[in-house]
């Protein structure tokens, strides 16, 4: 059985910084691309940051500078250093691992940015 378990989300205050987890389980995971995505009520999910298998990281213009995403294949872990946080990035933030037509999600973290 396949499972992803973010972790990490809170209430922090403009400026401020994060760190989430994602712990996968029941993959192969060092063959797998990797992504954190991001939704607000009434608006579709969008990509936050990805990773492939080979560890070629790419951004959305709105986080780049300021998010850095990871992965640990000996913890089967992916990772999103969240830095000097916004109000605009409050979200739901989920992680997702993909290959070829295989695509898994996890259950998502809140993360609040308000003063």
């Amino acid at each position: 059985q396949v499972q992803l378990v973010e972790s990490g989300g809170g209430l922090v205050q403009p400026g401020e910084s994060l760190r989430l987890s994602c712990a996968a389980s029941g993959i192969i995971f060092r063959l797998y691309a990797l992504g954190w995505y991001r939704q607000t009520p009434g608006k579709q999910r969008e990509l936050v940051a990805a990773i492939t298998s080979g560890g070629t990281a790419n951004y959305a213009d709105s986080v780049k500078g300021r998010f850095t995403i990871s992965r640990d294949n000996v913890k089967n872990t992916v990772y999103l250093q969240m830095n000097s946080l916004k109000p605009e990035d409050t979200a739901v933030y989920y992680c997702n691992a993909n290959r070829t037509n295989l695509r898994f999600w996890g259950q998502g973290t809140q993360v609040t940015v308000s003063s």
